[in-house]
Formats: C-alpha cells, structure tokens, sequence
C-alpha cells in the first residue's frame, strides 16, 4: 500500500463518520472502519465519489429508498448495501426497525 492510498483512507474514514446525520454516518462509518483497508484503490475510489454526492441522495441509493444511479451501481454500492442490511439485521438499531 502506498503513503498517498494510506493517507486517502485516512481522510474518508474521517468524512464517512461525519456525513451531517446520524444514520448516514453508521452506515458509513462503521463499513469504512470495517472495509475500507481491504479495499484495492479502485474500491477507495469508487467509496470517495460516494463520500461527494449529497447525504440524502447517497443515503437512499443505500437504503434502496431511492433508485441508485448507474454510475454509482458498482462493488462498493453492492457492499455498503450487503452492509447495511446484515449489521442491523435483528439488532433493533438503525434505521428501519
């Protein structure tokens, strides 16, 4: 892993973790925490241009209350949704218990 890939990581597991509303940041920030380092650069790439696109918009792709872009259908999408849905799963928490 290069100090510039490192460095990247760093700074989105900071941003994932303050998106401006509670649910989007422990969606986010707890699949950055987790997934983040075993991502290839491509992956941490794809997470970024997620990071830059409007809460409400990337918190619905995730959510699947509103239609995911193509450009946006990719791995990291896939895994944030996978994501989602197994670390709330039968715990209560979040937002659709």
């Amino acid at each position: 892993m290069t100090d510039t890939l490192e460095i990247q990581r760093k700074k989105l597991r900071i941003r994932a973790w303050r998106r401006g509303f509670k649910e989007a940041d422990l969606i986010l920030g707890r699949f950055a925490d987790l997934h983040l380092d075993s991502l290839p650069a491509q992956g941490v790439e794809e997470f970024e241009r997620l990071l830059d696109q409007p809460d409400q918009d990337s918190y619905g792709w995730i959510i699947g209350t509103i239609e995911t872009p193509s450009e946006f259908c990719g791995p990291v999408m896939t895994a944030l949704k996978a994501f989602r849905i197994d670390s709330f799963a039968g715990t209560g928490d979040g937002p659709n218990r």
